[in-house]
């Protein structure tokens, strides 16, 4: 399937067949980012945006885990300190160059912006050209636990540099990553707010995915804005008719907007899915939510 495709028509993201190449420890060890964009998600509009980085200090770097490094795209401005840190969740295509551009927008509204690579022991997504492969072969095999250790470290790592501050933390996170917001949101309760785009709320559970999103719902001590798309082939009303109900059992007033029309990916500016009007509507609440919860 190609990245065209994806969004207009369910997948099954639990399948999972054996990959084309073994786990290698040396290849995950020196592991880099992407330079460009995924292959699978190429060939990109033309009107896709770039952010410079004038005024800012943006690049790889690496953060220490509990078993190496994993490579990470940092944005922040150039001067100063004191940064509200904000972590940066990639889709299925991992962090290639539009989530570096992301991180270089926020960096622009003065947040110490990561997005540390998620997929790195897995596989490196960037080279392939299939959705499907990506989806079984890599993304179906990332634990959970391996997600929620990694978003640590980097909390920790951003910590360390003596330029953010940890105590204003936040995440956004698109797709895979929106789910991923969810369940971070409940891991750690140091965060002040959260915003998941179009992440999957129920269906993913199995060995290396004990919950989904609903099942939280309820438990969340975090407040996250969820921002979904009406017209999602795999995210239907069911499941945020549910997501809402939990969310009604807590205290944190999350939210969940959904934008009538637009398809999954309403944010993703390099692919056809992309509406303007709703992803820049969806950024002024993102920042909005942000700020108004401390982050």
């Amino acid at each position: 399937m190609h990245a065209f495709e994806y969004g207009l028509r369910p997948l099954n993201f639990r399948t999972a067949r054996p990959a084309a190449a073994g786990f290698s420890r040396r290849r995950f060890l020196t592991a880099t980012l992407a330079s460009g964009f995924a292959l699978a998600a190429q060939p990109v509009r033309a009107q896709t945006i770039t952010t410079d980085s004038d005024g800012l200090v943006a690049g790889e770097v690496e953060v220490p885990v509990a078993d190496g490094h994993i490579p990470a795209y940092r944005a922040m401005p150039a001067s100063g300190t004191g940064f509200p840190v904000l972590l940066v969740v990639q889709e299925i295509f991992g962090v290639h160059a539009h989530l570096q551009d992301v991180c270089r927008r926020y960096a622009k509204q003065g947040y110490f912006a990561i997005a540390p690579e998620m997929f790195v022991r897995q596989g490196d997504v960037s080279g392939m050209s299939d959705v499907g492969a990506i989806l079984s072969e890599v993304v179906s095999k990332v634990p959970d636990a391996q997600v929620m250790s990694d978003l640590d470290a980097t909390v920790a790592y951003a910590d360390s540099t003596g330029k953010a501050d940890a105590g204003r933390l936040g995440i956004v996170g698109y797709c895979w990553g929106g789910r991923t917001v969810w369940l971070y949101a409940h891991h750690n309760p140091s965060v002040k707010a959260g915003v998941a785009y179009y992440g999957l709320l129920n269906g993913m559970k199995g060995p290396l995915k004990p919950v989904d999103p609903v099942d939280i719902a309820a438990d969340l001590k975090v407040p996250v804005l969820g921002l979904y798309a009406g017209a999602d082939a795999y995210i239907h009303n069911d499941a945020l008719v549910a997501m809402r109900a939990g969310l009604r059992q807590g205290r944190t007033d999350s939210e969940i907007i959904v934008f009538p029309g637009v398809q999954h990916g309403f944010n993703a500016d390099y692919r056809p899915s992309y509406d303007r009007v709703a992803a820049e509507y969806a950024a002024g609440l993102a920042r909005g939510w942000l700020s108004d919860h401390g982050v």
